[in-house]
């Protein structure tokens, strides 16, 4: 423990010593006045803190305090009752600040007591309380602008973290305080007890066991018992203000002196008034002039000097700004920030601005969030922050999609219209702008309002503008979703299984497989739309086989095997029947005997010819299936798969390639096409 760490402890174990132990008189006074300048020092403090999380400890010091006060009362109760003495510092504040006078110290410590409780006690525990409460309720708020302004790309990651740690603490803050101030009240009640009690129990140990005479003992323990009420009372008003300030400090970029000079002095014409609002109060009314021209003169020179500083103060900041500028600009800063590329931009023209004005109705931002919370749970993947930006080089109504800086996808909307896409049968009553659906490339129309009921009621699919964009973003990251997974985003994940599953973790990374080799493993998986979310089975797969090879083509194979039940759930979701394509014995053996083998990793080496048969074939069983509006599926036996995806990725790459392994034994099969060649 570090020597501030052992003053804390010591400052704790003194404080229940002075509950249980007798201190010597002198040992009080210091501790008193060590009071009162720990008092003064946090007073203080609250008033140079910019905001309230500047000083978050103070809940807490609050307690210390309050317990370090009620143990210096309970010493010196005990002083003042065995041997009628509490130190120098008591005994001079019962005979020199109220003067020795019994009556004008009960009442200087009835207002200090009244201020306290009434005035301002009341007033911090009331204030804490709806500081507590407000906080708590805007919690989600702050949080979905903090969500915004990281989508909009205002923000950072780490900036966003910060933020999202702030209001968190802000409410742990508040409330925290909100039970703090009931310190307060209940040492105010305290001191009142504590005093009385001194009274009462002094003027009869005095007559009884002091052998005093009642006038004596009530002179002596009275000065003595107010004079400590009153020494304790004057550091917990400093705290009790200090509660308050803390409390009632709004959000500010400075402290409490410095925002008051400025605020309460902003308008220098109100100097003008206030002084020749004094001057004619002193004229008409029997006050001394002598009082009040000074005064009035005062406010008045102050008017006059304020009025004049603004314009230095403007210059002075244009300077300061334009040095500012001039050294941004010259900074190799400026330049060293042009080369970030981000992970996800989304570009618009002027035109669809109102998509992502809130002010507007837009809600551009909080859908990105919600496709973020989607594409999370779909694919196992945190996706990245999507950066949202106006582009005047676009056209008005145009808008495009960026991965990594590479454009992906561009599209353009009609805000007044909504997109009608064709159930098969186009109906000519139907009038619009012929398109093409983004995502899926439908065949669709931009069709006005007046037109959407009855498009409906034809079987169209309609939707607004806002859902035709999401769609497009939603499905353009899923299918580069790969492209999205890199080392550094593969750590995280990592370190996430290795929360739960640290053996697992540790048994696969760094050996026998680095965080590239499991990267490539992983895109692989999300390259053919397969989740990589259940990371456990994952990595139990390459735990169990990266031992035996570090091929990532075959362990991705291992690992998709081991998923046969995710994979057979998301082909067969919605049909109890798998309908497939399947390859003819004769294309599977062609394939298997010309798979090359490397030191490098295994390749398919088909000739070219064979290659194009084979192609040709598969586009026709394709298209057959998509003419029946299903969606084609092949069939392959696993040695073979790995190789067919190769062949197939670049012409038919949302086709899913699925193995006999990748499939659930309880899962009906029907082939309903075949891949052969002559």
């Amino acid at each position: 423990m570090s020597g501030r760490d052992l003053t804390v402890v010591f400052s704790v174990i003194l404080i229940i010593a002075m509950l249980i132990i007798p201190f010597p008189t002198w040992m009080l006074s210091i501790l008193i006045l060590l009071n009162i300048s720990l008092a003064l020092l946090i007073l203080l403090l609250t008033m140079n803190m910019s905001e309230a999380l500047e000083f978050s400890i103070f809940p807490s010091l609050l307690l210390l305090m309050t317990l370090f006060r009620l143990g210096l009362n309970v010493s010196t109760t005990r002083s003042i009752l065995s041997t009628g003495e509490a130190g120098g510092v008591v005994h001079t504040f019962g005979t020199f600040v109220v003067g020795g006078n019994l009556v004008v110290g009960l009442v200087v410590f009835a207002i200090l007591v009244i201020i306290q409780f009434i005035v301002i006690t009341k007033g911090s525990e009331r204030v804490s309380e709806v500081a507590a409460r407000f906080t708590l309720d805007a919690m989600p708020g702050k949080q979905m602008a903090i969500d915004a302004d990281l989508n909009a790309g205002l923000i950072s990651e780490a900036d966003a973290r910060t933020r999202r740690e702030k209001v968190s603490r802000e409410a742990d803050f508040y409330g925290s305080m909100d039970g703090a101030s009931k310190f307060v009240k209940g040492d105010a009640i305290a001191g009142i007890i504590i005093v009385f009690i001194n009274l009462i129990f002094g003027i009869v140990i005095g007559m009884t066991q002091l052998d005093m005479s009642i006038a004596d003992a009530a002179q002596n323990f009275s000065l003595m018992s107010i004079g400590d009420g009153i020494v304790s009372q004057i550091p917990a008003l400093l705290i009790s203000t200090a509660t308050g300030i803390v409390v009632t400090r709004a959000a500010s970029d400075g402290n409490l002196g410095s925002d008051l000079t400025k605020q309460l002095l902003s308008y220098p014409k109100m100097l003008y008034v206030a002084g020749g609002t004094i001057f004619v109060l002193g004229l008409i009314t029997p006050i001394n002039d002598l009082l009040t021209i000074p005064i009035a003169g005062l406010l008045a020179f102050g008017g006059y000097a304020l009025s004049k500083a603004p314009k230095q103060d403007l210059e002075e900041m244009l300077e300061i700004e334009e040095d500012i500028q001039t050294n941004e600009l010259k900074s190799p800063e400026s330049v060293v920030s042009l080369l970030n590329v981000d992970p996800i931009e989304f570009e618009f023209g002027y035109g669809l601005i109102p998509l992502a004005d809130a002010n507007q109705g837009g809600d551009l931002l909080d859908r990105v969030v919600m496709i973020r919370r989607q594409l999370a749970i779909e694919l196992g993947l945190v996706i990245p922050v999507v950066r949202i930006r106006d582009n005047i080089q676009l056209q008005p109504n145009e808008y495009r999609l960026k991965i990594k800086g590479n454009e992906m996808a561009r599209g353009e909307l009609l805000l007044d219209h909504y997109l009608a896409m064709s159930p098969g049968i186009d109906d000519d009553s139907i009038k619009g702008i012929d398109t093409v659906e983004p995502s899926f490339g439908l065949p669709a129309k931009w069709i006005t309002e007046t037109v959407k009921e009855q498009a409906e009621m034809f079987g169209y699919t309609v939707v607004d503008p806002p859902s035709v964009v999401s769609t497009h973003i939603t499905e353009v990251i899923k299918s580069n979703a790969h492209e999205l997974l890199g080392r550094q985003e593969t750590k995280q994940l990592v370190d996430h299984v290795k929360e739960t599953y640290p053996i697992l973790v540790e048994e696969v990374t760094p050996n026998p497989l680095s965080i590239g080799d499991i990267q490539k493993v992983l895109a692989k998986l999300l390259k053919e739309n397969v989740s990589v979310r259940n990371l456990p089975v994952i990595f139990e797969t390459l735990a169990d086989y990266g031992k035996m090879s570090s091929d990532t083509d075959l362990l991705a194979e291992y690992v998709r095997q081991a998923l046969a039940r995710q994979i057979t759930n998301q082909y067969t979701s919605t049909t109890d029947i798998l309908k497939v394509i399947t390859l003819s014995g004769k294309v599977e053996k062609l394939i298997a005997d010309n798979i090359q083998q490397t030191e490098h990793g295994n390749y398919l080496a088909l000739d070219p010819s064979v290659s194009q048969a084979i192609l040709e074939a598969v586009a026709g069983q394709v298209e057959q299936q998509s003419i029946m509006e299903q969606m084609p599926i092949i069939l392959c036996s696993p040695a073979v798969r790995m190789y067919v995806r190769q062949l197939t990725e670049r012409y038919f790459p949302q086709v899913p390639i699925l193995s006999y392994n990748e499939l659930e034994s309880n899962v009906e099969v029907q082939s309903v096409g075949v891949v052969t060649i002559e």
